[in-house]
């Protein structure tokens, strides 16, 4: 026991130590993380946002943090599937807490978004997000924008989200409208992976339909987002209704004849050469969620994401 710990999110003395929680107890932060507002010497800052006051169907979306937290518990501190390292043993990860909202005044809530993400992207951190419903994309696609100039967008969904709205609207199928409308988003050089529905237009986004993802390989499906970008900076965003009901039932607008886990988490594996400015994972609504499946799922792409900026900054870092 002398070298156990326990609650490693509050105990932790370094940034890139392990924790040696038992998975079933401890503080529950993003995979152990330090919880911190300090942002000195954080390469990566995991942060929530817990809103759902944008959902067309089923609410819920709010908890989505706290569920992928309590399911982030599940990966120990050997090594990480599939990047055989330790992600956090030279990267620096926090868990930043929870975007501040008043529950009261939506109309308040892009803004409030975007001006604590400019916070943490000025620090220099990769910022890695969990949502919330998928409105919390269009502030935080600003943010990033505001520090890294127009990007690739690279989305994992079952819905487009290109319905146009009124400009003050908060409406979580219309970001990407907005994004394309506005120059936030570079349309000839993103990709949408796993639509299952039709929306009004495509914006110039490039789309991969369900039914394409059935017939087409993991690997096939990486070249593609890979050739389609075309080398450019790019946000990613998963909504976690991109996976077939039976691998994510807890969402708000689950769509059927969707991908495997499996099959997309190969695909993410495979997107090391992608350029990623920002990230998140969004739609986990846990009241319609059982036994944590879709909990685990989104924590498990969470865990990709930084599975992949590791592998970026190695890379970097073997290069000079």
């Amino acid at each position: 026991m002398a070298n156990r710990s326990i609650d490693h999110a509050f105990t932790a003395t370094s940034l890139t130590s392990a924790a040696s929680d038992p998975t079933f107890a401890g503080a529950l932060s993003f995979m152990r993380r330090r919880f911190t507002k300090e942002l000195a010497g954080v390469d990566v800052a995991v942060w929530g946002i817990p809103f759902d006051a944008a959902t067309s169907n089923r609410p819920g979306t709010r908890f989505g943090p706290q569920a992928i937290r309590r399911a982030s518990a599940i990966f120990d501190n050997d090594a990480q599937y599939p990047f055989h390292r330790d992600l956090f043993a030279e990267m620096a990860v926090i868990d930043y807490g929870d975007c501040l909202l008043d529950y009261g005044n939506h109309q308040d809530t892009p803004a409030a978004i975007e001006r604590q993400a400019n916070v943490i992207l000025d620090s220099g951190a990769f910022l890695l997000t969990l949502g919330g419903d998928h409105y919390v994309t269009w502030p935080l696609l600003k943010a990033h924008v505001a520090k890294h100039g127009p990007l690739a967008l690279v989305q994992f969904d079952a819905h487009q989200d290109t319905w146009f709205d009124e400009e003050r609207r908060i409406d979580h199928g219309s970001f990407v409208a907005r994004a394309a409308r506005e120059g936030i988003i570079d349309p000839d050089r993103s990709i949408q992976i796993g639509i299952r529905t039709h929306a009004p237009e495509d914006c110039g986004v490039n789309i991969l339909y369900g039914h394409q993802v059935e017939e087409m390989s993991a690997s096939d499906i990486a070249s593609a987002i890979i050739s389609h970008t075309r080398g450019a900076p790019a946000y990613l965003t998963f909504d976690i209704d991109c996976l077939d009901p039976a691998f994510a039932p807890g969402t708000g607008t689950p769509v059927a004849g969707g991908p495997s886990s499996a099959k997309i988490l190969s695909v993410l594996q495979r997107l090391h050469q992608l350029d990623i400015r920002g990230a998140d994972v969004v739609e986990v609504s846990p009241p319609y969620d059982h036994a944590d499946i879709t909990a685990i799922a989104g924590a498990t792409v969470a865990m990709y994401m930084l599975g992949l900026h590791a592998e970026r900054r190695a890379i970097a870092v073997s290069q000079g």
